[in-house]
């Protein structure tokens, strides 16, 4: 029997926590859609002081219920150079005020009516095709989904009363607030979701498993705990990006210490607010989180040039950010000098295209090695392209309003034209990043003499883009000249390298699926080559 109960225990109990964290999801997902999916834009432009990046990390964080989510977009931000280290500190503090709203939520405890809110939500979803009543029907599912999950933790949860061990494990976290702390911690890496362990901590304080003097310290450490993920995001990302997850591991023991040190007066203030407003046992854990967060939070933002320094100090080293945002495009000069505004503009491009030119060699490095970061390189500076294109195109199009010289007309289509072939540029070495990813996953073996093969195109293809950039940066007849004879031999080489793969496939030395990356590998780079070639004729004047 007592078995039995265990078994039951455990299962409602992981079960429970299952669908509360599903619930999350949904619900985090549906509010993300129906806001737009502009949660990095909303970043990246919003940001310009630490307080606005705290305001945007709280708004952030309340439409994906995550501040996980919040603070690994972040770390992406900063890895992509979207955003400083600074501008990200204020963020990942924002972003702790945020996902105390999912307790709030909690404390308003609503659990009988977890199943019909449940299924409102699948009707949403199931029987509209309309995409605004379907992302609100997701958000319907997910709270339903959220209190459900928690209802079936705290019947699971109910029977550990009876447990001696329990009991003394409580106790002594009441006496030692640093096990509280470590135990809060440990669950929420376990988990990697505060959210959820503070919904555990609000149900386990209200079935009176747990007293205040516990479950403070408990919830310090989930906050800490928390942090996990933006450290697992950080793995492999850029210096910068490893520096802003470390702060909001630093961020949350600072605070942690702090209420520590005025534990004794901050639970006499839980417990005056819990009397002298009739709170519920997880209303007042919501309020203990809201509190020790935004006071953190408030104590902390006068010295995010402090925790900048300590953590370039804990983490040395130099990094090599990939700047998206535009560094020429200033402009004052549209109206007051077109002509240094197309100076200016093709400064952009020429970026525009060494960035092409290093995701060209990125794209390579990853089909040779198979490395995680050479893709992710990739991605983001394909990433970094598209919105260099966006930007540079808005510019173009407001000089062209302006009145400009035959010269400086003919200068600017030829910039038009080859911001949209390195733009294209990118969107092939994406594909080939793609079709590496399709080797990997469904395990094709590709011959060393296919690869070979391979490296030798890559070669001759960098090598060419790297000349049409050249050529356009000096404006030389003479290097697009050879650019043009190069394009000749990628596109003689593509013809040779289809025929040879069709001889290893007719002796069985390579199979029809390595076929398919080989060919569609080599298909890119031959379009690469003519993008390369529309660079070099424009800067011979022979494009029409």
């Amino acid at each position: 029997m007592v078995e039995l109960n265990v078994q039951q225990m455990l299962f409602e109990f992981i079960g429970g926590l299952g669908i509360f964290l599903f619930g999350i999801k949904a619900m985090g997902d549906g509010l993300q859609k129906s806001a737009g999916d502009k949660l990095r834009d909303i970043l990246d432009r919003f940001t310009t002081n630490p307080l606005m990046g705290v305001l945007t990390g709280v708004v952030v964080t309340v439409l994906i219920q995550s501040s996980s989510g919040t603070t690994v977009l972040t770390v992406g931000l900063v890895s992509a150079g979207f955003m400083t280290l600074r501008q990200a500190i204020g963020v990942i503090m924002g972003a702790n005020i945020g996902t105390t709203v999912t307790a709030f939520i909690i404390g308003i405890d609503i659990g009988e009516y977890a199943l019909p809110i449940l299924a409102i939500g699948s009707f949403l979803m199931f029987f509209f095709k309309n995409k605004k009543v379907h992302n609100l029907g997701q958000v319907f599912f997910g709270f339903g989904a959220l209190f459900f999950g928690l209802e079936l933790m705290s019947g699971g949860l109910k029977p550990l009363r009876t447990l001696e061990a329990f009991q003394e494990l409580t106790v002594n976290m009441s006496s030692h607030p640093i096990l509280g702390v470590i135990v809060g911690t440990v669950f929420t890496v376990i988990v990697q979701s505060s959210s959820a362990t503070i919904g555990i901590l609000q149900g386990l304080y209200a079935e009176n498993l747990v007293d205040l003097n516990a479950a403070l310290p408990i919830l310090f450490g989930d906050n800490i705990g928390t942090t996990i993920t933006a450290l697992l995001a950080a793995i492999g990302a850029t210096v910068t990006a490893k520096r802003a997850a470390a702060t909001h591991v630093l961020f949350n023991l600072i605070g942690t210490a702090i209420f520590l040190i005025i534990l004794g007066p901050f639970t006499k203030f839980i417990i005056y607010l819990q009397s002298s407003f009739a709170l519920n046992e997880k209303m007042t854990i919501a309020f203990a989180h809201g509190i020790f967060n935004t006071s953190n939070t408030i104590i902390q933002l006068p010295f995010i040039g402090v925790l900048a320094f300590i953590v370039t100090k804990l983490i040395p080293g130099e990094d090599s950010i990939i700047e998206y945002k535009p560094k020429h495009l200033d402009p004052i000069f549209i109206e007051q000098s077109p002509a240094i505004a197309l100076s200016q503009a093709k400064e952009e491009v020429i970026r525009m295209g060494q960035f092409a030119i290093r995701g060209l060699e990125e794209s390579n490095k990853y089909l040779n090695t198979n490395l995680q970061k050479h893709s992710d390189t990739s991605m983001q500076l394909e990433d970094a392209i598209n919105n260099l294109d966006r930007k540079i195109t808005d510019y173009l199009i407001l000089l062209s309003s302006t009145s400009l010289s035959g010269a400086e007309s003919e200068k600017h289509s030829l910039l038009m034209d080859t911001v949209r072939d390195i733009e294209r540029i990118g969107d092939h070495f994406e594909n080939i990043i793609e079709l590496v990813e399709y080797q990997l996953a469904n395990k094709v073996k590709i011959t060393d003499s296919a690869m070979n093969d391979l490296d030798e195109m890559f070669s001759l293809t960098v090598s060419t883009v790297q000349e049409a950039i050249e050529a356009l940066n000096e404006n030389s007849k003479e290097i697009a000249e050879n650019v043009m004879k190069k394009e000749e031999k990628i596109d003689k080489m593509e013809r040779k390298l289809r025929k040879q793969h069709i001889l290893r496939l007719n002796e069985g030395i390579c199979t029809g699926q390595s076929g398919i990356v080989f060919v569609d590998i080599i298909s890119n780079l031959e379009r690469i080559g003519d993008h390369a070639v529309n660079i070099a004729e424009a800067v011979l004047g022979e494009r029409h």
